[in-house]
């Protein structure tokens, strides 16, 4: 029997404002793995707050991102209703890091999974927008 395989493609994005230091990093690769297994997906951040506010989305085909979790310590935090049994994530503010474990591999999880560190969201009282933004500031997806 052949192994089914699972392409989780990460996109090394950074969520930030122009001229703040505040951003993420995560590594610009294709992670193949075989349904059911566990897949960690990494993410570092730098802050310059005391308070780090950690975002997980996973954006599938034309969809637009989707939010998983959130972490502010360890593992304090939401996480997205149906992705609670399969998708955890701790934050570590001694190594700034905010890693995602998925569980139990499905092929439905092969999408592009954004690491963001908060504030994601700007714009006025009438109309706000997500904004993720790539390592050279060009935005690429506006999500109103």
């Amino acid at each position: 029997m052949t192994p089914l395989f699972i392409s989780v493609l990460l996109a090394a994005m950074c969520l930030e404002c122009r001229g703040q230091k505040d951003n993420v990093l995560q590594p610009e690769r294709d992670v193949t793995a075989t349904e059911g297994q566990t897949e960690t997906l990494s993410c570092q951040y730098n802050s310059s707050s005391t308070n780090d506010y950690l975002y997980w989305y996973k954006q599938d085909g034309n969809n637009r991102p989707e939010f998983i979790l959130s972490r502010v310590r360890l593992d304090e935090g939401n996480t997205a209703e149906k992705f609670r049994e399969r998708f955890s994530s701790k934050l570590d503010s001694q190594s700034r890091s905010v890693p995602l474990t998925i569980k139990k591999l499905h092929l439905s999880d092969s999408a592009v999974y954004y690491c963001a560190l908060q504030p994601t969201v700007t714009g006025n009282s009438t109309s706000l927008y997500k904004n993720l933004w790539s390592k050279d500031n060009t935005i690429l997806h506006n999500v109103h």
